[in-house]
């Protein structure tokens, strides 16, 4: 029962990774922009969260500094795409490859660097529960935050004026610019919202899930994460959802492994985007039911 429990609690931090990329990337499509450069931005946000860390022993600069690595190169992207018009999946494609390229380049001398030791993390009596409390209360904050980021999300795409205002915008940008709404900076600071959670992301797996700097330690999870997105219907408890059923399947094929089953690590390497592909198939079978849940202009470029 034990090893169950260890396997929950390790699906929980393997899927917060996802997750927050995940709802991060969602903001972007809710208001009509496709970003394809999640990988590169979780790639920088990463080297720049460890180095942040590395010289001040601070986790939550750490993470502030992958937030604004995130929102940073977001905010390059969102201009060429939103105000140049560049194609937005080129575009995106180009920050991934960026990302990966400089991420390399920045973080050499951080290869062999080790970060201060961690606390252990617990809930007061909840997380002295026999395994329940193994499992579920004693992880990082960061993945409570991310549950109530998801919460809260939904709170503000469904129940405010300005969710609305950034469906809409997503919905029919041509409707929201002739009522007055500024499409173009709502789409960019929708983009630089995502960017920087999907740095957050990306500082959160080098300096707590995997406490290291190793050269594309992302290993494809932003193109799960973005995956994710469709996966969910664009919305976000299902992301959430998905997001651990993600990392609980990764998981689970290690969990075999040390358990004996062999399996060949080339295998391992490309579960991320084997599930990638199974998903995007499974999901586009039913093309209208996505048509239903998908922003109507998603991908579309605005100019006025």
């Amino acid at each position: 029962m034990e090893a169950y429990a260890l396997l929950i609690a390790a699906t929980l931090n393997a899927g917060t990774v996802l997750a927050i990329a995940a709802l991060g990337l969602l903001i972007n499509e809710k208001a009509g922009v496709v970003n394809l450069g999640a990988e590169g931005m979780m790639l920088c946000a990463a080297i720049a969260g460890f180095a942040t860390v590395v010289h001040t022993g601070n986790v939550w600069l750490g993470f502030l500094a992958g937030m604004a690595a995130g929102a940073f190169l977001a905010a390059l992207f969102g201009g060429l795409v939103i105000w140049l018009g560049t194609n937005q999946y080129a575009t995106g494609l180009a920050l991934t490859l960026f990302g990966t390229g400089f991420s390399a380049f920045a973080g050499i001398k951080y290869v062999q660097e080790k970060l201060p030791e961690q606390t252990q993390n617990s809930i007061p009596v909840l997380g002295d529960i026999p395994l329940i409390g193994q499992a579920l209360f004693r992880h990082h904050p960061m993945v409570y935050i991310t549950i109530g980021l998801m919460f809260g999300l939904i709170w503000f795409l469904y129940r405010t004026r300005a969710g609305l205002v950034l469906r809409s915008v997503g919905e029919s940008p041509e409707s929201a610019h002739a009522l007055g709404y500024p499409v173009r900076r709502i789409r960019l600071w929708a983009v630089m919202a995502g960017g920087a959670l999907c740095g957050l992301s990306g500082a959160y797996l080098a300096t707590i899930y995997t406490p290291l700097w190793v050269e594309g330690m992302v290993s494809g999870k932003g193109w799960i994460a973005l995956a994710l997105t469709t996966f969910a219907t664009w919305r976000p408890a299902r992301v959430l959802l998905g997001a651990y059923l993600f990392g609980g399947f990764t998981l689970f094929q290690l969990h075999l492994q040390g358990a004996g089953v062999e399996i060949p690590s080339q295998f391992l390497s490309m579960m991320p985007y084997i599930i990638t592909i199974v998903v995007l198939v499974l999901i586009s079978r039913n093309a209208a039911f996505i048509r239903i849940n998908m922003p109507a202009s998603l991908g579309k470029p605005f100019s006025t």
